[in-house]
């Protein structure tokens, strides 16, 4: 067997469980709650910034919900600087888990997301920034499955993290505004934010639909957005992917 199998395949088991453990940590409110945020990150300048960047690539990459991570950045570090410190660590958190799943844990993605990896595929793969930009958008669906799923199949690296760096951006703002402490009156704020959100989540289900060249891309998403009928086969005229992430013929 070549040694570099047995490596990677402890390199997977190892990052399995520090994520493991690190979600625990998370879900105990160890990491990323507003304590943190007062004695860890706040006031303490470049070291504050990066601290919370580097938490924010880790809670991203493993699943945590980024409009609290949002929110956490706005009540941290006020509106602007917040937004643009939660999505450095969203973008991060995506490029970390893409390349995770391309060139580390492939065969573990594949095994785990068969269904996922195929339709993620075939969604991204003809207009890949544009789709990804619409997927970013909308409401609902995994943010970390998506991009475990995304680094499996054949999508290209550039445009998909590009089009989820811009995706990214609206509700990181709305939420790093609800989290602020800028001169507004709190429930007007949040009242903004929340019309903010609606406003995001409606355009990524009208550009969905809109924009989406007949296909689906998953039968929960579909579900709840109330997409419209029915798809064409994903794969039609393509092959799905095998355990290797290749093609079949």
């Amino acid at each position: 067997m070549n040694p570099k199998v047995l490596i990677r395949g402890f390199i997977v088991i190892a990052t399995l469980i520090a994520a493991g453990y690190l979600l625990r940590a998370l879900e105990s409110g160890v990491l990323l709650d507003a304590s943190w945020i007062d004695t860890a990150v706040r006031g303490h300048g470049v070291k504050g910034d990066i601290i919370f960047i580097a938490a924010v690539t880790i809670a991203t990459a493993v699943g945590l919900p980024r409009q609290a991570i949002s929110f956490l950045g706005g009540y941290g570090f006020g509106f602007l600087a917040g937004t643009g410190l939660a999505l450095a660590g969203s973008i991060l958190g995506c490029l970390l888990a893409f390349y995770y799943a391309r060139f580390v844990g492939r065969a573990f993605v594949t095994a785990r997301y068969p269904d996922k990896v195929r339709k993620i595929d075939s969604f991204l793969h003809d207009h890949t920034f544009t789709m990804t930009l619409i997927v970013r958008l909308l409401p609902v669906g995994s943010n970390a499955v998506t991009n475990l799923a995304a680094g499996v199949s054949s999508v290209r690296s550039r445009p998909f993290l590009s089009g989820s760096a811009l995706g990214y951006l609206p509700q990181t703002m709305i939420f790093a505004l609800m989290g602020s402490g800028i001169a507004i009156d709190p429930t007007l704020r949040i009242g903004v934010g929340v019309v903010l959100f609606v406003t995001s989540s409606l355009l990524g289900v009208y550009l969905y639909r809109k924009l989406r060249h007949g296909k689906k891309l998953d039968d929960a998403v579909d579900s709840e957005i109330g997409g419209d009928a029915l798809a064409p086969p994903l794969n039609e005229g393509r092959g799905p992917l095998d355990a290797s992430g290749e093609r079949q013929k």
